[in-house]
């Protein structure tokens, strides 16, 4: 069984960064998807960023292109959301998660097999 624990969540002021880390018990395959979603209260759940591959193919979302970026280490079995240059909208709970291959729908959140917690990120303007 594998377990997705975040962390690196918290308060930043707009316009600052912060780096979510997503640790993996358990194995995860090279080539699995892993992924990044955020969540505010009253909407559903949204895509934010998912890495798959031996090289790392990555996808984002429109709103957070360029400014955040998903990254991995297979070795540590975690992957990272660094998110640069934060504004107001970006606050949510985020939430990582993994499937064990690939999904063309790697913005589906009904693909995904694993998730964790979820960490809280609040910008203040």
């Amino acid at each position: 069984q594998v377990q997705l624990v975040e962390s690196g969540g918290g308060l930043v002021q707009a316009g600052g960064s912060l780096r979510l880390s997503c640790a993996a018990s358990g194995r995860i395959f090279s080539n699995a998807l892993m992924g990044w979603f955020r969540q505010v209260p009253g909407k559903e759940r949204e895509f934010v960023a998912s890495i798959y591959g031996s090289v790392g193919v990555t996808y984002y979302a429109d709103s957070v292109q360029g400014r955040f970026t998903i990254s991995r280490e297979n070795a540590k079995n975690t992957w990272y959301l660094q998110m640069n240059s934060l504004n107001p909208d970006d606050t949510a709970v985020y939430y990582c998660a993994a499937k064990p291959y690939y999904r063309s729908r790697y913005f589906d959140r009904s693909e995904y097999d694993y998730w964790g917690q979820g960490t809280q990120v609040t910008v203040a303007s």
